[in-house]
């Protein structure tokens, strides 16, 4: 990605409708900064599993659980996200009454793409409007819907599907990791233990505490505690 430009060039950043002399959207690529300042956040795809675990930022006197970055949807899928919370706290709260919808509607799960696609159009929207502003957060959404699928969406509404990936500002050193320690089919406990390899590779002096990681199944999202993290260090 080029720098973001300064002096008169940014009078092109204005509003979000405005495309710059060369293609690009400054708001957008504002919106990405934003992501990568966020805590590094890893997904896997596991054989009938995903995985997906990041670390919670916490103050000496605040309560741990209120510092949330991996969210349930549903039964068979979760997010989890890096960049700006309460933009992600809208997305989820949105996702998740989606799903119910869908679930209510056709009597059946939402499929993880379906609802990927929903999350990137809403994404998508805030780019074409002005008075609004991008979503400055990414995310990773996970699930297992018939198989495992994990897929991200950028603060453009870009949707990619990955079999591991990395966001946030230690994103690249986690990215290492995944490439020479992914394999198809892993189990459950290979799949953590790589997470947590590509996320204190990412991230410095942190602890068990601090990580969050969720395991979910086609039929169970499973928030691991800090003493189930401890046995896969």
């Amino acid at each position: 990605m080029q720098p973001i430009p300064s002096g008169n060039y940014m009078a092109y950043d204005r509003a979000i409708i405005v495309f710059s002399p060369d293609g690009r959207l400054l708001q957008v690529e504002y919106a990405r900064e934003a992501v990568k300042r966020g805590s590094t956040s890893v997904g896997i795809i596991l054989k009938d599993a995903v995985v997906l675990g990041s670390v919670k930022t916490t103050a000496p006197l605040g309560v741990s659980d209120s510092y949330k970055k991996v969210y349930e949807i549903d039964t068979h899928a979760g997010i989890v996200c890096s960049g700006l919370l309460g933009d992600a706290r809208d997305l989820v709260e949105a996702s998740r009454v989606k799903a119910q919808i869908n679930k209510i509607t056709y009597g059946e799960p939402i499929s993880v793409s379906s609802l990927t696609k929903y999350v990137s159009d809403r994404k998508h929207m805030v780019t074409q409007y002005g008075g609004v502003r991008p979503y400055g957060v990414g995310l990773l959404i996970g699930g297992v819907n018939g198989k495992a699928e994990l897929y991200e969406t950028d603060p453009s509404g870009t949707m990619i599907e990955w079999k591991a990936q990395a966001i946030g500002r230690g994103a690249d050193k986690s990215r290492k990791v995944l490439e020479t320690g992914y394999k198809d089919n892993m189990d459950v406990a290979s799949g953590v233990k790589l997470l947590l390899k590509a996320i204190k590779a990412g991230e410095k002096e942190i602890s068990d505490e601090n990580l969050e990681i969720a395991v979910i199944r086609a039929d169970k999202f499973d928030r691991l505690s800090p003493e189930d993290i401890k046995k896969y260090a």
